[in-house]
């Protein structure tokens, strides 16, 4: 059995994968701008550390040549001091001997002593140009200095030692001071390396101290070798300096973790000396930790206010999907039986008919009515024909087999789809025969207080046999169903061309309703014998349920007209079986008027402070003359308009035509009372209860039917009584059954109520409320004129 749309779980699953999917993608976009801005903190506090780094380096490295150069500087300044007051007699007069060029053992010791007292240098050599010492030593020093010597040569090989330049002559011959202050001035040339000496980082400086003058022999060079090691006071002056943080040498680089080194390389040949190993100060880490705290919290609470938007959203995202699916449900299944519904059955009929055309597989369609379901709804009410057509659902479904598509159209008809039929129909007559049997067994109703015996017919069209149009076979299938019924009912029967002689149901039904029409607008008129001859239908009859004050001892305020058709071979016929025939047919104005007539009629003999309750179909209120034909009834039957009710549905507003606007506004210009039927079941529009000016809103029976049963149905009561109570209308509450319901409609506020908890729909010999029917008697049939 096919209850519920095969693919609906399928799609489902589908689109709950496909929202995961989109929520993963959401949580992965969040945390990745979570992470994103994590990494832009860490990777901007990591640039910042390394710029600091590198801009540290530079300056270690300025630093360095800047010693370097200020070593160079100081002893080229101290050479060129020193050969200008040396001998200063000699070198004033122009003259000397080898012997003054050439220093002493004592003046060389005096001049390194000199160099190390004033300026500071750990180590002061003076040489000659064979690195041979000049100079007064102990054995300690002559001892480091022979260590010292092999790195001492390339540096006394230096050309930059060597003066490059003359001095510079005027155009004219200089005369002999000019000459001797030239000589005098010559500058010596002073050279600075870094270099490894002792293991140690070193700056050594050598300059030449007794150049002599030009253009006279030199004997022997000497020269001054400084030497100053970067590992001691140098190095915590550069730290101080730089604000190198625990500066110190290592001859590799193994620094610690937080602390990093800088390579020192040879100045001659760029070999590494060492390492200069601190702590630096780096601000990105320094802000990134002060930082990281804060942000780590802000992370977490994004993470956890994410993590709680995503569950809410994956929450609400599923109650939205099963929504969608429980109103994909709702479209496609009947409420109440909770069967394919007409919609769903179409779609299953055309795949089967599909699939027919393209193999030989067989068959049938049939509908199926419940025979004497109106006698048990007005007898017993809608619990009980609601509970009927669900039993009745249960037990044509235990018929069917696993495939077999049942449906519920509306009412108590059904429909069934039968595939695969075989064996010369075999399986079709074990399935009809067993469904009908099942329905002819009693139904026990209202828990066991009462019980119903209905039965039912099956009309039934093979397929392809009878066609292929969908449409086609749909009517095949009335029409056998028709056949049934005529029968005798409890019977099925097969579709066949000789049954369609243009005497379908509806066609039957329409030919019937415009004769008993035709022999009612005949027998009213001056000659009685025109209808004779012609076969009796039945005849139509109004029949009025009671409408009462919810207050004041729950006394009739009114009745609403409900028309009947006692049929001389169905029974008595409700309106659901001819209105839409008589809509079909054209024959809704004439019928609709005839009501509205004997209604106004019989209002006419009731209390003064009563009404009657008249329906209006659409086609009627579409008409451009209705008002004017209201108003001609009224003026006939001598009704006051105040005491005339027509009762409305929502879809005679949907459209919001204009024209319908303008005969309400007509009809209640006269006074006449306008009342909206059904509210809250059909296409409920709030502002229709405003634009067309309604005086009720008749709140439906399936909201009181929930009284007692489900919350919903007292909170929409609830609801319409407020609103209807704010703008002034009345309410009306239909399908009262129970003294409970009665109790509760009252205390939320209803001004009326009606139901067969104080009367069933009766003709008018039977309405004993209204103190001035008690003379009355009869019911009305037909009157004249009402066929135009």
């Amino acid at each position: 059995m096919h209850i519920v749309v095969p693919s609906s779980s399928n799609t489902f699953q589908k689109s709950w994968i496909a929202s995961g999917r989109i929520l993963f993608l959401i949580a992965i976009s969040g945390l990745g701008a979570i992470g994103l801005v994590v990494l832009s903190a860490l990777w901007a506090g990591t640039e910042s550390d390394a710029a600091a780094l590198d801009r540290q380096r530079q300056l270690v490295n300025a630093r360095l040549r800047e010693q370097v150069d200020q070593v160079a500087h100081v002893i080229g300044q101290f050479g060129n001091g020193y050969l200008a007051r040396v001998y200063p007699a000699s070198r004033s007069a122009g003259v000397s001997s080898s012997l003054d060029t050439v220093l002493t053992g004592a003046a060389g010791s005096a001049i390194s002593e000199t160099a190390m007292s004033a300026f500071g240098y750990d180590q002061a050599f003076v040489v000659d140009e064979k690195a041979q010492l000049s100079m007064l030593t102990d054995a300690k020093t002559e001892k480091r200095y022979r260590w010292m010597k092999p790195l001492f040569l390339p540096l006394l090989k230096d050309s930059r030692l060597t003066a490059s330049q003359s001095p510079t002559f005027s155009d004219r011959m200089p005369s002999s001071l000019e000459s001797r202050r030239a000589s005098a001035v010559r500058p010596n040339h002073a050279l600075a390396n870094l270099m490894r000496l002792e293991g140690r980082p070193t700056i050594v400086g050598i300059v030449a101290i007794n150049e002599a003058p030009q253009g006279q022999p030199q004997p022997m060079r000497q020269f001054l070798i400084v030497v100053r090691f970067l590992d001691g006071a140098a190095l915590d002056e550069l730290s101080r300096q730089q604000g190198l943080n625990g500066a110190r040498f290592a001859r590799t680089a193994d620094p610690d973790e937080n602390e990093v080194a800088f390579q020192i390389d040879a100045t001659a040949n760029g070999e590494p000396i060492g390492f200069i190993v601190w702590r630096p100060d780096l601000p990105g880490s320094r802000v990134i930790g002060r930082l990281m705290p804060a942000l780590s919290i802000a992370a977490l609470l994004i993470a956890v206010l994410l993590s709680v938007l995503l569950v809410r959203l994956r929450s609400s995202l599923g109650e939205l999907k099963r929504s969608e699916l429980h109103a994909r449900q709702l479209a496609l299944h009947d409420v109440l039986t909770d069967l394919p519904n007409r919609a769903l059955f179409a779609m299953r009929f055309e795949e089967c008919l599909t699939d027919t055309r393209h193999s030989t597989e067989r068959s049938a369609v049939a509908l199926l009515d419940l025979d004497r379901f109106k006698a048990v709804n007005d007898t017993f009410g809608h619990a009980a024909g609601d509970e009927l057509i669900r039993m009745a659902a249960e037990r044509i479904r235990s018929v069917l087999r696993p495939d077999d598509t049942l449906a519920r159209l509306g009412g108590d008809e059904f429909a069934m789809l039968l595939r695969d039929i075989k064996d010369d129909d075999q399986i079709l007559l074990s399935i009809c025969d067993a469904i009908v049997a099942e329905l002819g067994r009693p139904f026990p109703l209202l828990r066991g207080e009462a019980v119903a015996r209905v039965g039912g017919s099956i009309g039934i069209t093979i397929v392809p046999d009878a066609g292929r149009n969908a449409d086609d076979l749909m009517r095949y299938a009335d029409v056998a169903l028709y056949e049934a019924k005529m029968g005798g009912r409890g019977q099925w029967r097969v579709y066949s061309p000789s049954m369609d002689g243009g005497r379908n149901a509806r066609d039957i039904l329409k030919n019937e309703l415009r004769e008993v029409l035709a022999q009612g607008t005949a027998a009213d008129s001056s000659n009685p014998g025109l209808g004779s001859g012609k076969p009796d239908f039945g005849s139509l009859e109004v029949y009025y349920q009671t409408v009462h004050r919810a207050e004041g001892g729950y006394t009739a305020s009114g009745a609403e007209a409900l028309v009947r058709w006692r049929h001389s071979q169905r029974g008595l016929l409700t309106p659901a079986s001819f209105i839409p025939v008589a809509e079909e047919g054209g024959l809704i104005d004439a019928l609709g008027f005839w009501v509205l007539r004997e209604a106004c009629k019989a209002a006419c003999t009731w209390p003064e402070d009563t009404f009657v309750a008249v329906n209006v179909s659409p086609a009627q209120l579409r008409r451009p003359n209705f008002a004017e034909e209201v108003f001609a009834v009224l003026e006939e039957t001598g009704l006051p308009p105040s005491r005339l009710e027509l009762e409305l549905t929502e879809s005679s507003l949907i459209e919001d035509n204009s024209d319908v606007y303008t005969v309400l506004k007509s009809l209640r210009s006269r006074g006449i009372q306008i009342s909206l039927d059904d509210f809250g079941t059909g296409f409920s529009c709030l502002s229709h209860l405003v634009r067309f000016d309604i005086d009720r809103i008749k709140i439906d029976r399936s909201f009181v039917s929930q009284l007692g049963a489900k919350a919903n149905g007292a909170a929409i009561i609830g609801a319409i009584v407020t609103l209807s109570r704010n703008l002034g209308i009345s309410t009306t509450a239909e399908g009262v059954e129970t003294e409970y319901q009665r109790d509760f409609l009252t205390a939320l506020g209803c001004t009326d109520l009606q139901g067969y908890f104080f009367s069933k729909p009766v003709p008018i010999r039977d309405l004993d409320c209204f103190a001035k029917l008690e003379n009355s008697a009869g019911s009305r049939t037909i009157a004249s004129g009402a066929i135009a």
